[in-house]
């Protein structure tokens, strides 16, 4: 087993730029940071990064995951070891989907050959302030720090996560504010578009990026639903779905309801074939009325001409229906 429970020698630390990355990104690099530790960071997403992980996955795999798994292979040989937490949330509403689960376990054993040391920690309750804390400080133990310094640098990492969380969500009210300052001065403002889609999606250029540009060449301002106030998006969520398991998802949809009214168009946009996003995205379109909605689904082999189509023409429908449709005389 790759997974270490020693990490004392451990002085570079790699981290794959994919998945949770991008919500946690913040606070894992500083923590290992304020522990004197020197953090790597995956090489952004391009196509040799996304073949090496086809490579060694399974056909079945989403997209996300082969990215992942393509990130892992670029750290190989450059850290000490490679850090893969294992978010299993086992609170209700508040779950992570199975690759989140099993990142730890896939990473060692496809690479066994390679044998690369793995830095691990167990968060089973995501609502549980205590827990998550108790597994970092267990981790920063495991590579020799005192339980003392393990919880500062913790804190401090936390603090810098959350501020950041706390600067996308200031920086989105401005930018709504602004919009509607422009709309009320002069009768106008460009076409609004809130992206709805996981962070490691809507954030890794590789992926997203066709979809964006194509959108801001058309004139559009772009809004991202993970940059809103995670708790009140998740809260607003319960409007939706009592049911639903996984809390990304439900801040995605909480996000949608809190906004839908200050936007002109939603771009849904989920990584082939994840099962969380078929159920959500599918509930999204059948529910959420008096905001148009386009559903973009990409993989592997999707090319960026029939996104660039599909985005001019809903670009055109909301221009069309900004106009006042087939009641504008």
């Amino acid at each position: 087993m790759a997974v270490i429970s020693d990490g004392a020698d451990v002085k570079t630390i790699g981290i794959p730029r994919a998945l949770l990355y991008y919500r946690y990104g913040t606070l894992w690099e500083m923590f290992f940071r304020n522990l004197g530790r020197h953090v790597v960071v995956s090489p952004p997403t391009d196509r040799a990064v996304l073949q090496a992980g086809e490579e060694v996955s399974s056909d079945e795999s989403c997209l996300a995951s082969k990215v992942f798994m393509g990130a892992v292979a670029s750290l190989i040989g450059r850290c000490d070891a490679i850090f893969i937490p294992n978010y299993a949330s086992a609170s209700p509403r508040m779950g992570f989907c199975t690759k989140y689960q099993s990142a730890t376990d896939m990473a060692a054993n496809t690479f066994r050959e390679q044998n690369p040391k793995i830095l691990s920690l167990l968060i089973e309750h995501l609502d549980s302030q205590r827990e998550v804390e108790e597994a970092f400080v267990d981790l920063g133990k495991r590579l020799g720090a005192s339980a003392k310094e393990a919880k500062r640098a913790y804190h401090a990492a936390a603090k810098a996560q959350k501020t950041a969380n706390e600067l996308w969500a200031k920086n989105q009210e401005a930018a709504l504010k602004d919009i509607k300052r422009l709309r009320h001065s002069t009768g106008d403002a460009p076409i609004t578009i809130l992206v709805a889609a996981h962070p490691y999606i809507a954030h890794d250029p590789f992926m997203a990026g066709p979809v964006l540009d194509a959108l801001k060449e058309a004139g559009a301002i772009v809004l991202f639903a993970d940059e809103a106030d995670h708790g009140h998006t998740y809260k607003k969520s319960f409007e939706f779905t009592r049911t639903m398991p996984w809390v990304i998802n439900r801040e995605l949809i909480g996000s949608i309801l809190m906004l839908q009214g200050q936007v002109d168009g939603i771009v849904l946009i989920s990584a082939f074939p994840c099962g969380p996003d078929s159920m959500t995205d599918d509930a999204i379109m059948r529910c959420i009325e008096g905001t148009p909605i386009l559903n973009l689904l990409i993989d592997a082999q999707s090319g960026t001409a029939g996104i660039q189509t599909r985005v001019e023409s809903f670009m055109d429908i909301l221009q069309f229906h900004k106009k006042g449709g087939y009641l504008h005389e």
